[in-house]
């Protein structure tokens, strides 16, 4: 089993919003998804999808997208909630109509059998950088922390010696210049080893999107634009945690 991560596939089958407006990159972007993700998973891998899955302003708009990320190889996709996901109201209304081989992670988290964890919480603009308005983004930002905390005692309730223990974000926990966060002390602390995240987009917020080892837990970035649309291999059960490859 392997196991994938993208974020930001920004799709829009059920309510028109091309995305080519954000440049050349995004034209016919699905099929670019498509072609990627069908090359490289198989039907024994897991996807991890971080986030802004689906323009939908309402869960019967979302159904062509998610059917879209259903027909796609692998045994198990297991969404997070973005802050573009508007169509993504009570996790009992999505579940109800989530095609098979989809999940949705939910202030809980999900064990793999192959000595895997997976939790993790949307996020949301870190206190402190120049985007973050208290008024604003300091009650959404609390309740993201709240709901990720929620997620980590949901791991830690199943984690067992040895097992890798993956957070999926859809924010950044760290902020230009490594500026750490609640977020990124919040994972060191419950000992997370790995953690995905998207958001950024364009070549300015691509520059800074944190990559690495921080406090102990290597950060992969994957949102769609940045990786090519490709999913990003995180795990090999015959290898072990990959490398980055860019």
């Amino acid at each position: 089993m392997k196991i994938f991560a993208l974020a930001d596939l920004h799709l829009s089958f059920g309510r028109a919003k091309p995305m080519d407006v954000f440049g050349e990159l995004w034209r016919d972007h699905p099929a670019r998804i498509a072609e990627a993700w069908d090359r490289a998973v198989g039907p024994d891998d897991v996807v991890l999808v971080a986030g802004d899955i689906s323009w939908a302003h309402t869960i019967e708009e979302a159904v062509p997208d998610l059917e879209f990320v259903a027909e796609r190889p692998g045994r198990l996709k297991l969404l997070l909630k973005g802050n573009h996901d508007s169509w993504w109201t009570s996790a009992a209304k999505v579940r109800s109509r989530l095609p098979p081989t989809l999940e949705i992670l939910r202030n809980d988290a999900r064990r793999l059998e192959a000595g895997v964890v997976v939790c993790g919480a949307r996020g949301w603009t870190i206190p402190g950088t120049e985007w973050y308005e208290e008024e604003r983004d300091g009650k959404l930002f609390r309740r993201e922390l709240r709901r990720l905390r929620m997620s980590l005692a949901a791991a830690a309730a199943v984690v067992r010696p040895g097992d890798l223990l993956i957070a999926m974000l859809h924010f950044p926990p760290l902020g230009p210049g490594d500026r750490t966060s609640e977020v990124m002390e919040l994972l060191e602390a419950e000992g997370v080893r790995l953690a995905v995240y998207g958001h950024l987009h364009g070549e300015e917020d691509h520059a800074w999107a944190p990559s690495g080892t921080f406090r102990g837990v290597e950060l992969r970035f994957v949102a769609a634009d940045f990786v090519r649309f490709a999913p990003v291999l995180l795990y090999d059960d015959g290898a072990g945690t990959e490398p980055a490859a860019f």
